[in-house]
């Protein structure tokens, strides 16, 4: 128990896209390993959470499932808020959800932190011969963005861990790894106040 509850970072983890493209269902199955048939449209919002270690370091990811109707987006607004990461999840089988990411990308653009890091999920691969979204569509339009981009299934599990984990990798290196690099560099930098005492001060490398 105890190290379940330890951990060093905790990160805000946003899953949107449109209603019914399986977002419930990738979350359950990344944070329980299951999946329900049977899976509701979520009301309001719900959240999840599970720890992953990077480099020594264990993050606890709390991933929170907003609703995708759009009745709810007055409440969903506010969970955008402090989100350091976003899988932003489109239904390989229905184009029209592939189509409102831009709609959904501009939303997290709108309420999240400016360098939010963002997946680019193209769910329910079980389905793939009722595909109408390419994989080459879907990967074009998160390398035009700068995205990553991935293929899941949370009914069979495919991709679903590589999903999650891939993102906090990326939110690591943004949040984690170049913030190091930035303290770094600054505490190399060291002022010379005293323009009076230039050969006393001076580095001897």
């Amino acid at each position: 128990m105890a190290s379940e509850e330890h951990y060093d970072f905790i990160w805000k983890v946003v899953l949107i896209g449109d209603s019914g493209v399986g977002k419930t269902n990738l979350l359950s199955r990344y944070t329980r390993n299951e999946f329900d048939a049977e899976s509701k449209t979520t009301i309001g919002v719900e959240f999840s959470t599970r720890n992953m270690v990077i480099k020594g370091k264990t993050i606890r990811a709390q991933i929170w499932d907003t609703a995708g109707q759009e009745r709810y987006r007055a409440i969903t607004s506010v969970y955008y808020r402090q989100a350091v990461g976003a899988l932003v999840v489109y239904d390989i089988t229905k184009r029209h959800t592939f189509e409102n990411l831009q709609k959904w990308l501009s939303e997290l653009q709108q309420h999240a932190d400016p360098n939010v890091c963002v997946i680019i999920v193209g769910n329910k691969t079980d389905l793939r011969e009722q595909r109408t979204v390419t994989h080459e569509e879907g990967r074009a339009f998160a390398d035009e963005r700068h995205f990553s981009f991935i293929e899941t299934s949370a009914l069979d599990s495919s991709n679903v861990g590589e999903a999650f984990n891939n993102l906090l990798i990326d939110i690591f290196k943004k949040q984690v790894e170049e913030s190091e690099a930035k303290a770094d560099t600054t505490s190399r930098v060291v002022p010379n106040d005293d323009s009076t005492n230039d050969n006393s001060q001076a580095c001897g490398c």
